[in-house]
């Protein structure tokens, strides 16, 4: 039996992205012969993005596109909780839903993932040819900044603790959350943190992180606040 790649998309406010990257996954997985679902978890958006989601399922067929919304905004942290639960694959890959992250990727998250056998395979902006198209000095300072301070605090062994383009063995994302705390945007930082503690192997992969051309950046003062709140949480239970 082949390997199966489960796609996790949580969504809010997507409607003008979502069939772009719906068809580019479709495009770069559907070349190279994987077997993959993709499962979208709206939460709610009042732009219409389950409606775009739905005549997706009907163009791309049921088996490749999987609907499971929620009926309002829930965090991160949850929809990948909610979408994993109807996961079908040997692996599961999470990534943004608004074009920050290219499907062409998933593909070297997958051969890098074989290569060693790799329980996690996480994407830097940090290492090789990676890095980040479309952000200006401050948004750029500010994101190596809290890298920089998340990597003394935590000593992650990962170049990149605040990226969210990653792929798991679906085991291992399952223990994984069960031990996380956080349901938010640090989700995705305490994840590698607890990756790290319970001895998972870990892989990393240059990659390049576009910012969104459609729609509206959802970080803004209250992430802020909640992800310095969190790494000092981190730093004292870690």
């Amino acid at each position: 039996m082949p390997l199966k790649y489960s796609i996790l998309l949580p969504t809010y406010n997507e409607k003008e992205n979502l069939p772009v990257i719906v068809y580019l996954i479709h495009k770069y997985l559907e070349i190279s012969e994987i077997e993959y679902e993709i499962i979208i978890i709206d939460d709610g958006s009042p732009d219409g993005t389950l409606e775009v989601a739905k005549q997706l399922e009907t163009i791309y067929g049921k088996d490749k596109i999987l609907l499971r919304p929620r009926g309002k905004k829930l965090g991160l942290g949850t929809a990948y909780i909610h979408g994993m639960k109807h996961a079908t694959g040997d692996f599961i890959i999470i990534m943004d839903a608004d074009l920050s992250h290219h499907p062409k990727f998933i593909l070297d998250f997958i051969r890098k993932q074989a290569e060693q056998d790799y329980d996690v395979v996480t994407g830097s902006r940090y290492i090789g040819n990676g890095g980040v198209s479309g952000w200006d000095f401050k948004r750029k300072l500010v994101s190596r900044g809290a890298n920089f301070v998340s990597q003394i605090l935590l000593r992650p062994k990962v170049s990149d603790l605040t990226g969210s383009f990653r792929l798991y063995k679906k085991p291992v994302l399952e223990k994984l959350i069960e031990s996380c705390i956080s349901k938010g945007y640090v989700f995705q930082m305490e994840m590698m943190v607890r990756a790290r503690q319970l001895n998972y192997t870990i892989g990393e992969i240059p990659i390049t992180f576009v910012d969104r051309v459609y729609g509206e950046s959802k970080l803004g003062g209250s992430e802020i606040f909640q992800f310095v709140k969190s790494l000092l949480y981190l730093f004292a239970t870690t």
